[in-house]
């Protein structure tokens, strides 16, 4: 698993990635109440795609959204979705970023197990986060099924979603974990910034 090889595969399925997005809004409210995401919020989206959350965080009066994604494919169609002023997404690798402002809520959706290091990526991530904001790694489907889904053709892009217990664990030198869901549905692992 190597970066260009995430970032092909993801170029290449941008274009029709809105069409093949199955919504649940339960579970997405679920996320951003995890994640902290209300009125006044400024949102690290890490991972974000073609912007899948974007109008979720709008919905809940979000002052500032920034998206980071490794795709320019995925990038690009994000910014034609949303031009807004208030919303910023740029094509990086988010373990080199650094940002001048801190977040109220950082959300990593759908995205983990594309991540060489998620340990890495969480102390990384940490430093851009104010204290009591909230860091959130959650996917919309349970873990067994995110495994068998990323047997596919994601297979060489992805590595096994671990247990809620070591995402807890790797998340909690930097946060307090105040939410940890893995069933039948969803997996949410979500803290507050020490």
């Amino acid at each position: 698993m190597n970066k260009a090889e995430i970032r092909a595969y993801f170029d290449h399925h941008a274009s029709g990635w809105d069409e093949r997005m199955i919504r649940s809004q339960h579970k997405i409210d679920a996320i951003l109440d995890a994640a902290g995401v209300y009125r006044g919020s400024r949102v690290l989206d890490v991972a974000c795609g073609t912007g899948v959350l974007f109008e979720d965080y709008l919905a809940r009066g979000a002052e500032q959204i920034v998206g980071v994604d490794l795709s320019p494919e995925m990038v690009s169609i994000a910014r034609r979705k949303f031009p807004q002023s208030h919303i910023t997404v740029q094509c990086a690798d988010i373990e080199t970023v650094q940002f001048e402002t801190d977040f109220d809520s950082c959300v990593i959706y759908n995205a983990l197990p594309h991540f060489m290091d998620p340990a890495y990526l969480v102390t990384h991530l940490s430093a851009f986060i104010r204290p009591g904001g909230r860091l959130c790694i959650a996917h919309s489907m349970s873990r067994e099924a995110l495994i068998r889904h990323h047997s596919g053709s994601a297979m060489g892009i992805s590595k096994p979603l671990p247990d809620l217990d070591v995402l807890c664990a790797m998340i909690e030198p930097y946060f307090y974990c105040h939410t940890a869901i893995s069933d039948d549905e969803k997996v949410i692992v979500a803290g507050i910034r020490r």
